[in-house]
């Protein structure tokens, strides 16, 4: 052997550094997960624990046990509406159209109207009526307009997700830095130039921000409508279990709601990720 082979390599100090900060990460996303697990565990384990034995209490708030076994009864057996898988497709069905409608609708009145002064002094005033009125109740009107299919569900979630979508477009719009279109007109970019390449990037931060909660909102649009009338769905289960007395439904139905959510959550932050990649790093996440 060479004496070379026996001189021991020095790691960079900044490869240890960033060696130390993998494994505090992952130690803290064991601690989390950890955490989360039993948080969970002890939640449902002290329900099914006060609440067995009691019948009157089974009625009214379920157990854990039973909303497993009618998650499982639902999957192996279907529903008395038809196969579960079917019920999921058609909740996600109307919550997704309205969510793509109600977002593009929101962004493009919000960018129009944060950039056009005139619009916004005309339509201003309706916008934030129409916001004051309880959105929920527009359901029925929906369900008598249109009927009991996709439509009066997908309008209800549409007016859910437009409201939260155009106010975060059109702050957005109305923060981006002055010194930034300035600059790129006296560059020569035109009206339509400017607001695609300066105005949308710079509120995109925002419009991105209320995409979170917006397809909760749809979710919620497009339950409520099933349930206001509707032939299929989330909603019409949890309908039918509310009117049977059956809470392990009502849950049961709840639970898979929120698995959709932190799926869609979860794509939502992957697509946040891959559009605001410009942003600084030291600005993403909570730990700063």
């Amino acid at each position: 052997m060479t004496a070379e082979a026996d001189v021991p390599v020095k790691s960079e100090p900044g490869t240890e550094a960033a060696a130390a900060r993998r494994s505090r990460r992952r130690a803290r996303t064991v601690l989390v997960h950890s955490t989360q697990a039993a948080v969970l565990v002890v939640v449902l384990g002290g329900w099914q624990l006060l609440v067995q034995g009691d019948q009157h209490a089974i009625v009214l708030y379920g157990l854990p046990s039973g909303i497993y076994e009618r998650l499982r009864s639902w999957i192996t057996e279907g529903t008395a509406i038809g196969s579960l898988g079917s019920q999921i497709w058609t909740t996600i069905e109307e919550a997704l159209i309205g969510f793509a409608i109600g977002t593009v609708l929101g962004i493009v009145c919000g960018i129009a109207l944060g950039r056009i002064r005139f619009l916004s002094d005309v339509f201003g005033p309706f916008i934030k009526v129409l916001n004051a009125i309880p959105r929920i109740v527009l359901g029925s009107v929906f369900v008598l307009a249109f009927g009991l299919g996709l439509e009066s569900k997908i309008l209800l979630v549409i007016v859910l997700v437009f409201f939260g979508v155009f106010f975060n477009a059109f702050q957005g719009t109305r923060e981006v830095d002055r010194t930034f279109i300035a600059n790129a007109s006296i560059l020569g970019a035109s009206r339509w130039q400017v607001t695609r390449q300066v105005v949308l990037p710079s509120a995109f931060t925002w419009i991105i921000a209320s995409l979170h909660v917006s397809f909760g909102f749809a979710l919620i649009g497009a339950i409520v409508g099933e349930f206001l009338g509707g032939y299929a769905g989330l909603g019409v289960l949890i309908k039918n279990a509310q009117g049977t007395f059956d809470a392990s439904g009502v849950w049961a139905a709840m639970v898979i709601m929120g698995i959709v959510a932190l799926l869609a959550e979860w794509l939502i932050t992957r697509l946040e990720r891959r559009l605001l990649r410009w942003r600084p790093a030291q600005l993403s996440g909570p730990d700063l």
